[in-house]
């Protein structure tokens, strides 16, 4: 009965938390903001497919679970050449309230010459990246989100130098442990990849959304009946007749990560090095201009030579305690209440 009335308070606590999505993304020296779900979608142009709101996936068959949205393109979707080998990093709104569950990367071909137009629902997608439970245990241990966060809360995949060239859909997921059921939180992004190898995804490798998930695997939404971890209160029920304090419980070392297996090509288990500390991030959860910017400039060699932030550093916003000014050439540009830019 204790552990019962542990977890109601505990999904209490949880369900009034920050939520959010990837609200940006960037490789090589490029930067791309992604779709801002509150703001009115007119006018929006962005790599990123169009989705609704912060909130979680809490159902792993769910409709939407592709990419967080009804599975099509944006009235103005763009698409980013992205050569294969390429690491790309996915920026969560800061800081990501949830260091407890897995991250992982997904890609999806698109037929014809471009992602545009295609239902995410109808592809088949192949998994490139995948981290869970780095060391320790479910209750005390390192989680790849817990690393997501450390990391200016974002993550970087590399594209595998393997995957065939073409058009494709970039699936950056994470899903959240900490409550039942699981919370799932995907965000796709159109891409062309260049100068890419042969080795196509096999069957075995191939799932669709919905699909590859149950709500009975270990990340899905019955978690309790296995393991559930509480993040704020770091007690474990492997079952409500099991004293929550077990030291059986706090013994569990692994954890199973959802999905298929691992795209062949890939390399996993290892987080990608942190971006730069100066790396354009969100501030908050707030939403961001209801028109996506796209750079694709280099930054300046100028940048950082006088007083101020560098370009793209943050140098405004609610809360924002750090350099309000920037390095000559550039200018303190408001992108939110919560955010200003050196542009």
């Amino acid at each position: 009965m204790f552990c019962t009335l542990a977890l109601l308070s505990a999904v209490g606590v949880t369900q009034v938390a920050a939520h959010g999505g990837v609200l940006e993304y960037s490789w090589a020296e490029k930067w791309y903001f992604g779709w801002a779900p509150y703001n009115s979608p007119t006018g929006q142009t962005t790599i990123q497919r169009p989705w609704a709101t912060y909130n979680p996936i809490t159902d792993a068959t769910d409709s939407t679970i592709s990419c967080n949205d009804d599975g099509s393109s944006g009235a103005l979707q763009l698409t980013a050449t992205v050569p294969a080998g390429t690491a790309i990093t996915a920026y969560w709104n800061q800081v990501w309230p949830h260091a407890i569950g897995p991250m992982l990367t997904y890609l999806a071909s698109c037929p014809g010459s471009t992602c545009t137009g295609v239902d995410s629902k109808s592809l088949s997608w192949f998994k490139i990246d995948e981290a869970g439970l780095l060391s320790g245990t479910v209750y005390d241990g390192e989680w790849a989100s817990g690393k997501m966060i450390q990391q200016n809360s974002s993550w970087t995949t590399t594209i595998p130098a393997s995957v065939p060239s073409g058009n494709y859909l970039i699936r950056f997921e994470t899903i959240a442990l900490h409550s039942m059921p699981a919370q799932f939180y995907p965000e796709c992004a159109q891409i062309e990849i260049t100068n890419g190898g042969s080795l196509e995804p096999t069957a075995a490798e191939l799932v669709t959304f919905p699909g590859a998930y149950s709500n009975t695997d270990p990340g899905g939404k019955n978690i309790s009946t296995s393991i559930l971890v509480f993040e704020t209160i770091k007690l474990i029920c492997i079952s409500v007749n099991i004293d929550v304090y077990s030291n059986a419980a706090q013994a569990q070392t692994t954890y199973v990560i959802p999905g298929p297996a691992l795209y062949a090509g890939a390399r996993s288990g290892t987080p990608a090095p942190a971006p730069s500390s100066s790396a354009p991030l969100p501030s908050s959860s707030a939403p961001l201009p209801s028109t996506s910017v796209v750079s694709s400039a280099a930054p300046s060699s100028t940048a950082g030579t006088t007083a101020g932030a560098a370009q793209y550093a943050q140098c405004g916003g609610q809360g924002f305690a750090g350099a309000t000014t920037c390095a000559s050439p550039f200018t303190c540009t408001v992108i939110n209440p919560y955010y200003s830019q050196c542009l």
